[in-house]
């Protein structure tokens, strides 16, 4: 069962890094373009800004995700590596316990707040924004099973 998880996070994980560098890389040329339609041509695309910024949000949840998988969040490590190995092993047990509750937050509030703008069209793009809200609960979702596979494989391993 773990491994499964682990190699589907994996995966997931690769195909979400993938999807961040054609996203990134289409944000900047997308940006590079606006900034010479206004400034050479003096002609501006009145949607780039918007999808920029829709852009930008997408990378932001989705890029989250990747750093939590590669161990990047944020972490005190002048604390926790003062202390026994097995209390370190607790403490990681937390930290990815609590990553899940957060990443039900995630999940669910988003979900919510984008049932409460179904009905909102953004207004240069005209596309529904729920559609941009939806990175809030698929990301709250990919976070909750990285932490699960990670608190299970913590669970497992054996201590010293």
């Amino acid at each position: 069962m773990l491994e499964f998880l682990e190699k589907t996070c994996a995966a997931v994980n690769r195909a979400i890094e993938y999807s961040l560098f054609g996203l990134g890389f289409s944000m900047a040329i997308l940006v590079a373009v606006q900034v010479f339609c206004r400034y050479v041509l003096n002609s501006s695309l009145f949607w780039s800004e918007e999808l920029a910024r829709y852009m930008l949000v997408w990378l932001s949840f989705l890029g989250a995700t990747v750093a939590y998988y590669r161990n990047l969040h944020p972490g005190v490590d002048a604390f926790t590596s003062r202390i026994s190995p097995e209390k370190q092993r607790i403490t990681q047990l937390l930290v990815h316990a609590t990553a899940m509750v957060l990443a039900l937050v995630m999940v669910i509030s988003g979900i919510q707040f984008a049932w409460f703008v179904r009905m909102q069209i953004s207004p240069a793009l005209a596309i529904p924004k729920w559609i941009i809200l939806a990175v809030i609960p698929v990301s709250g979702g990919i976070l909750f099973v990285y932490a699960l596979a990670f608190l299970l494989k913590t669970m497992q391993r054996v201590q010293p």
